[in-house]
């Protein structure tokens, strides 16, 4: 049948999506959009003078450094006040700031003991920096399956557990929720600590309660292309005290100090060897500003989100990302599924010609593809991950993860910008409409 079949709508639809007779723009007809659509950096997008007269406090305070100002009796309050707020949104009693997401991974590793000779299960598709945090630690990634949220599948996890198996580590990609409730179910199960990794997901929530207050420990990224930032910077929450001081003193060369001992009120741990990932009164100042905007940010994706959802929900075929909790979706995107590779990339290319850009799930990487993990190269040629039986043995490559390779290929969405007008999500909503029946009934 040819690409350019015509579109047959409901009088409801064909307000969406205007004449039901319109070719595609990729077969010579007018594009929805005269200009693409793109969606932007959520955090700049509503910078004010609340981060401005924050900066200039610490500015005019020659106060950069979190713990000590010019009178160093005084301890500078940006870092300190933001981990506290961040602590309270996130529903955590601990929150620590740090210079990465990266970092906060590695920070979170040292708080659960992870060393040589264990075993992290990480989703196969994710950022680097969820396999890297756990090599750093040297230990073993196992990568497991994904599902249709794009997240760890829970039904994959049981065959990678061993004896040596430690942490889960649930990672909630592109603002979806992982399927939180089987996750903790196959841990406390089997006795696993979990790990959330928000950091693609800062404000979104599963079942009520925000991501990263279930798990054992979780970690956020705030960097440029996240939901709040500060351009670089990170976040290490937990319920766990002791978690909490390992967490402090590995991120700051093994010691705690005033106002972490305050917070704790006794520690029980003695020094260890750490590092300087401490956060700076500079990056404080912003990331307090951006916390307290975060409910905003979160309502106004979720607003386009919702009018995107709602303007698509009659079209016959429709298979969207598996949502285990849409309430609590951020809404970052919409993704729709497709029979297969071929239609979904004839979607990606129709869309991209009605000015309205789709892509494939982004913003990782299928980690047992990457060259370097393939040939299990880490710092040194005697670093203990690989370097075991275990270590040796463990196979990467996609056909470790033939389920993740087929669901990335199936997907795509349209990337969500929370400032975006009721006359943008029509277009998005337009070009869906136009576009999706074609790519299906074809």
């Amino acid at each position: 049948m040819s690409f350019t079949r015509r579109i047959f709508l409901s009088s409801a639809a064909a307000l969406a999506a205007g004449p039901a007779s319109a070719r595609l723009a990729i077969d010579g007809g007018s594009p929805v959009r005269s200009k693409p659509l793109r969606s932007r950096l959520y955090g700049p997008l509503y910078y004010d003078q609340m981060e401005w007269g924050f900066l200039k406090e610490v500015w005019e305070a020659r106060a950069p450094f979190r713990f000590w100002g010019m009178d160093r009796s005084v301890i500078p309050p940006k870092v300190a006040t933001f981990e506290r707020e961040f602590a309270g949104f996130m529903q955590s009693k601990y929150a620590l700031g740090v210079t990465s997401g990266t970092a906060a991974l590695q920070v979170a590793m040292a708080a659960l003991e992870i060393g040589p000779g264990d075993e992290v299960i990480v989703p196969a598709w994710t950022w680097h920096s969820c396999f890297n945090a756990v090599v750093m630690a040297g230990a073993l990634p196992i990568c497991a399956e994904i599902d249709s949220s794009f997240n760890l599948d829970p039904a994959d996890i049981e065959r990678h557990i061993t004896p040596r198996t430690k942490v889960l580590m649930a990672v909630h990609l592109q603002g979806n929720p992982a399927n939180m409730d089987a996750v903790l179910r196959v841990a406390r199960k089997h006795k696993l600590k979990v790990l959330e990794d928000v950091s693609q997901s800062v404000g979104a929530s599963y079942k009520g309660k925000p991501l990263g207050s279930m798990g054992d420990i979780a970690i956020a990224s705030l960097q440029v292309n996240k939901t709040i930032s500060a351009g670089e910077g990170g976040a290490v929450y937990t319920n766990d005290p002791l978690l909490f001081e390992r967490a402090i003193r590995f991120h700051d060369v093994g010691g705690i100090r005033a106002p972490h001992t305050d917070w704790l009120g006794e520690t029980r741990e003695e020094p260890f060897i750490g590092v300087n990932y401490r956060m700076n009164e500079f990056s404080g100042a912003v990331l307090l500003a951006q916390i307290r905007k975060l409910p905003r940010v979160v309502s106004d994706i979720r607003g386009v989100a919702k009018r995107v959802y709602e303007g698509i929900a009659d079209l016959k075929h429709l298979e969207l990302r598996g949502l285990p909790d849409p309430a609590g979706e951020l809404g970052s995107a919409v993704f729709i599924g497709f029979p297969g590779k071929t239609q979904r990339d004839k979607f990606m290319e129709a869309m991209r010609a009605e000015n309205v850009p789709v892509g494939p799930p982004g913003g990782s990487v299928l980690l047992p593809t990457q060259p370097h993990i393939l040939a299990k190269r880490a710092t040194h040629p005697n670093w203990p991950t690989w370097n075991s039986p275990e270590g040796r043995a463990v196979s990467y490559g996609a056909e470790s993860c033939p389920k993740t390779v087929a669901i990335l290929d199936r997907f795509a969405g349209v990337s969500l910008d929370p400032k975006f007008t009721e006359a943008d999500t029509r277009d998005i909503v337009a070009a869906m409409r136009k576009v999706h029946p074609v790519v299906m009934e074809g």
